[in-house]
């Protein structure tokens, strides 16, 4: 039986930090393909402040709710500042044998007397299959306010029932849970649980979508936020991104390596981190020529709880040089080695969405701009980053950029009027200057106030 392949089509985010409204739409969404068979990079550009990092920190905290965790206080600060709730809509693709979903999980957040609750979610969906499309219709509507009822439409809540009577006492056991737990309702453990059955009935459809965007949120969707780069810059710890096949399950998530020290494995995550240097191997000599990573064993060492261990440090080896520590290589290498596991999985395998903030921070831009051409050539996943160095727009074609503007109820916009023969570069330096665009990507700076503020300033503190 096939393996249900996820991609994500777009997602809108509103009221969340300084984005009023604002929707990014993958490349193969926006030529209106239905399609796994390609690659999908999606690059967001734009001046400093102006609402990129705030798509990756919705996609970080969604699918935290999608694995059915914990909302942790610290999102109410993402909300903006002058509203009570902020909304989600993350619009996905799923392919499954002969069927197709095209389906929307909507989510809106607001402030509560905690800190944060989840007011309401809502899954909806169209089916394609055998050469017809149904509507896009809600299959599941949770409010927290209304307490009449477990969840809307009537008609799929009778079709688990249905299936087992006593599923509709669960769900309600269920529904205090999550809410309790302060969790989503929809992807909580105790209700997913039910939901994700082999139902016989219509439900089938419903139960596979649920199952299929837990298991991408949980698998295969990776969000590397700015944390991660700090610290490496901090120069303390490799924070190595890995998906790892193991079994049905498998591993992923970022396996950390102090770089100030040796550190002590158990047997276990030592041939994890040996699986995990292996797979870097086979890619890190062709970006860095002449340079693999060694797992260097300082023998055997007890673990703090008395279980059998090594003394382990990774160390930077190149050809007719001794090896160092990875610490004393440069910040650009060490970040191109803590995601090169998931840039792999991703080059592979077309269900992974890697998602990364500045991917251009310590990396030579001319190496960026390969990466990027032979990722979007070539790889199978989805690729979706923020930077601000432009050599990406001389690799990538127009569908595989979007900029954020100076407008917060309309942050990311695409360029119009691009021609084949067009470099994106030029044309986006030209938007700022010139204007010409939907939007204004660029709010204005003057060079001769910046200049005068800072003698202005620098005159202040000569006298102090």
């Amino acid at each position: 039986m096939m393996e249900s392949i996820v991609r994500l089509a777009s997602l809108k985010i509103s009221n969340i930090k300084n984005v009023r409204d604002g929707q990014i739409v993958m490349p193969n969404t926006c030529r209106k393909q239905l399609s796994y068979k390609n690659a999908e990079v999606l690059g967001l550009y734009g001046q400093n402040g102006s609402g990129k990092t705030a798509i990756i920190d919705t996609l970080y905290y969604l699918q935290k709710i999608m694995v059915g965790d914990t909302l942790v206080k610290e999102i109410a600060d993402y909300i903006n500042v002058k509203c009570d709730q902020a909304e989600i809509v993350a619009n996905f693709i799923i392919f499954k044998e002969s069927v197709i979903y095209e389906v929307s999980y909507r989510l809106i957040l607001q402030k509560s007397v905690t800190g944060i609750e989840i007011g309401r979610e809502t899954l909806s969906c169209a089916i394609n299959e055998e050469n017809f499309r149904s509507n896009k219709t809600v299959f599941m509507d949770y409010q927290r306010s209304n307490t009449e009822t477990v969840f809307t439409p009537q008609k799929r809540l009778d079709e688990i029932v249905e299936a087992d009577k006593e599923n509709k006492t669960n769900l309600i056991v269920a529904r205090k849970m999550a809410e309790k737990s302060n969790c989503s309702y929809i992807f909580g453990e105790s209700s997913r649980e039910i939901f994700c059955r082999n139902y016989e009935n219509h439900f089938k459809h419903y139960s596979e979508i649920i199952k299929s965007l837990f298991k991408f949120a949980l698998k295969d969707l990776f969000v590397i936020r700015n944390t991660h780069s700090g610290v490496i810059s901090a120069n303390f710890l490799l924070p190595m991104a890995f998906k790892v096949e193991k079994d049905e399950v498998g591993m992923k998530g970022d396996f950390g390596v102090p770089l100030t020290k040796p550190v002590v494995l158990d047997v276990e995550r030592k041939e994890l981190l040996d699986t995990i240097v292996e797979q870097i191997n086979m890619v890190l000599f062709t970006i860095i020529p002449g340079m693999k990573v060694e797992v260097c064993n300082h023998g055997s060492q007890l673990t703090d709880s008395g279980e059998e261990g090594y003394r382990v440090e990774l160390v930077s080896v190149r050809e007719n040089r001794p090896p160092i520590p990875i610490r004393m290589e440069s910040d650009g290498i060490i970040k191109i080695i803590s995601i090169l596991n998931v840039l792999i999985q991703a080059y592979g395998n077309p269900s992974i969405c890697l998602v990364i903030d500045e991917l251009d921070a310590g990396i030579f831009e001319y190496m960026l701009g390969e990466l990027l051409d032979i990722f979007n050539k070539s790889a199978k996943g989805q690729l979706i980053f923020t930077s601000h160095n432009l050599r990406a727009l001389e690799m990538l074609d127009k569908d595989s950029v979007m900029f954020s503007t100076a407008n917060p109820d309309r942050r990311y916009i695409r360029m119009k009027n691009i021609k084949a023969s067009n470099n994106l570069r030029d044309t986006y330096l030209r938007g700022i200057t010139l204007g010409g665009q939907d939007e204004v990507i660029y709010e204005e700076t003057d060079s001769l106030r910046i200049a005068r503020a800072f003698r202005k300033a620098g005159r202040a503190v000569q006298h102090e």
